[in-house]
């Protein structure tokens, strides 16, 4: 084809253009939209040194429909870790909750008392945002 006539479009393979010219030229692909599925949310990063990074719990009320959550962040345990200790709090509380990845969500704005809860198990906590 000349490069006046560029095919861009066709049902059979789907969008073409750069990443298609790429794939047939064997390039790989380095665009941010390539590839074949939609790109996975990444998980929080794990903590390295958890001395220095410490607990954070905050206030979260975006997308929410108004409600506000506190998502605590920075806790060094496993997902079967999180789970127990989000019983306990959610417990202790008489609030819902839930693990969201490497966060906990508890229903509502209890950040004072989730803060003296996680110091009472062993957790430097801090208050994060306004």
């Amino acid at each position: 084809m000349s490069r006046d006539n560029r095919l861009v479009y066709s049902t059979e393979h789907g969008q073409l253009g750069k990443a298609m010219e790429n794939r047939l030229a064997g390039k790989p692909a380095n665009n941010k939209r390539g590839g074949k599925g939609k790109a996975q949310p990444q998980a929080a990063a794990s903590i390295v040194n958890p001395a220095k990074q410490g607990v954070r719990i905050r206030r979260e009320s975006k997308g929410r429909g108004g409600k506000s959550v506190c998502v605590i962040d920075g806790l060094p345990l496993d997902e079967k870790g999180l789970k127990a200790l989000t019983k306990k709090l959610k417990g202790q509380l008489g609030a819902g909750g839930a693990v969201k990845g490497a966060c906990i969500e508890i229903q509502g704005d209890h950040r004072d008392k989730l803060l003296a809860l996680l110091e009472r198990e062993g957790f430097k906590a801090k208050l994060a945002g306004g």
